[in-house]
């Protein structure tokens, strides 16, 4: 996927906007992919005889799979030019997601700091996963690098603008 001309720069985002994702429903497939990719087969997650004898009775998903579905959640909300994903801090595990379960996002931007002489900023997000009741289900901070406009491509932006005719008339 390469950035589009609706992809929001470092610029075009201040603190305190938010956006909701759209819903993703947590399937059992998911689940035992997740295992398989990751190597977690605690019975928790994919044993339902197990998972009767635990105080949630059926299996749950895996936090980092539904921290991942999350992830991908977010990309269209906002569409951000993002570079990486710098740092997660503090972030909580809050309910468990079972199957079936339907969850989005919302991202909220808390802070922004330029860097790199102006070509990237770094941005703070609080991020929410929210179930199908709206209860936070996991949430914190992400820092991702965010492509900003660089003042070369402003001045070729401002240099392709049509400016007014000039006075020709000279010194008076």
């Amino acid at each position: 996927m390469s950035f589009s001309s609706f992809h929001l720069y470092f610029d075009d985002l201040e603190a305190g906007q938010e956006w909701s994702s759209g819903g993703r429903t947590v399937t059992e497939a998911d689940i035992i992919n997740f295992a398989g990719f990751s190597g977690d087969f605690n019975p928790i997650h994919i044993d339902h005889e197990f998972a009767k004898g635990t105080p949630f009775r059926r299996p749950i998903a895996h936090g980092f799979a539904v921290f991942c579905m999350a992830s991908g959640m977010g990309i269209f909300a906002p569409p951000v030019r993002t570079i990486a994903l710098l740092r997660v801090t503090g972030w909580n595990f809050s309910l468990p997601v079972f199957i079936g379960d339907t969850v989005h996002t919302v991202s909220r931007v808390k802070e922004k700091t330029v860097r790199g002489r102006g070509r990237r900023g770094e941005v703070t997000w609080h991020r929410s996963i929210v179930n199908q009741d709206g209860k936070v289900v996991q949430d914190g901070e992400v820092i991702t690098l965010i492509e900003c406009r660089t003042p070369a491509r402003e001045a070729a932006t401002r240099d392709a603008e049509p400016t007014a005719p000039a006075n020709n008339k000279g010194p008076t």
